[in-house]
């Protein structure tokens, strides 16, 4: 009789991942989406608002440089997953090894030495809490406005015969020489949906598993909108935190004060 040969179930064990290179720390610099707002009780006890951002992680789609035919050192980033159909000159901009992303932002870089398309830029090693970043994003859009709630006018007096005009802008100064309004004369029109850029932010926390950002103070736009997160252009770059001292108090004569311990009540 033939001896039947015992069959093993080996499974197969999975292809390593292929390692994705991590764009240098030199670009401070990351595409995000804003979470939305919580606060934060530091060790003192004061509570701060906080913004949480979700930046990254960005592929580098683009790498200009200064030698070819650009003229200027810059790194195109993208974010988010791209829509199923897209034209041929927006695919196009994508290599080979980089996905097609729903958004792209380019940034300047002093150097571009290192950076190659196809690498991954994450918040990891490229923020630490204490670091002062520009956030820059769209305003919520409020529609047609009046001059009172987007320009913040006081109105005109609700006396004198004066009907329905309480919130009228009022005169809009006689041009008899010229015979129109000029650019930039405060009216009612669109409010909202302006490129706004907050700076000098502090980075509270980084969540790094998460690709999260805790930044002290709001952020410009609604919940899920796009936000553009850099190093700020400030020439401080870090909180720097001081030590205390513990000053000599002197009365006006120059003599030392010295404090006497408050005794316990029995």
């Amino acid at each position: 009789m033939e001896e039947k040969k015992e069959e093993t179930n080996t499974q197969s064990e999975p292809a390593p991942k292929a390692q994705v290179d991590r764009a240098p720390g030199s670009l401070r610099a990351l595409l995000g989406e804003k979470v939305g707002m919580t606060q934060v009780f530091t060790t003192e006890g004061h509570r701060l608002p906080v913004t949480i951002v979700r930046a990254g992680p960005c592929p580098v789609v683009r790498v200009k440089s200064a030698d070819g035919k650009d003229g200027y050192c810059a790194v195109v980033l993208g974010f988010g997953q791209a829509p199923k159909s897209q034209n041929k000159p927006t695919a196009g901009q994508y290599k080979a090894c980089v996905t097609p992303s729903r958004y792209m932002r380019e940034f300047l870089v002093a150097d571009t030495k290192g950076f190659e398309p196809g690498q991954i830029a994450d918040v990891n090693g490229r923020f630490a809490p204490g670091d002062y970043v520009d956030v820059q994003g769209t305003s919520k859009g409020k529609g047609f406005a009046g001059v009172m709630k987007r320009h913040g006018f006081g109105g005109l007096p609700a006396a004198h015969g004066a009907s329905d005009k309480e919130r009228s802008p009022g005169s809009l100064a006689a041009r008899r020489s010229i015979g129109r309004v000029l650019p930039g004369q405060r009216m009612a029109g669109r409010m909202g949906m302006e490129t706004v850029t907050v700076q000098k932010l502090e980075v509270l926390e980084v969540d790094p598993e998460r690709n999260l950002l805790y930044l002290s103070g709001p952020v410009p736009g609604a919940n899920g909108s796009l936000v553009a997160v850099r190093e700020t252009f400030k020439a401080l770059k870090r909180r720097i935190v001081k030590p205390k001292v513990k000053r000599v108090r002197k009365d006006k004569m120059g003599n030392i004060i010295v404090e006497t311990p408050k005794r316990k009540k029995k």
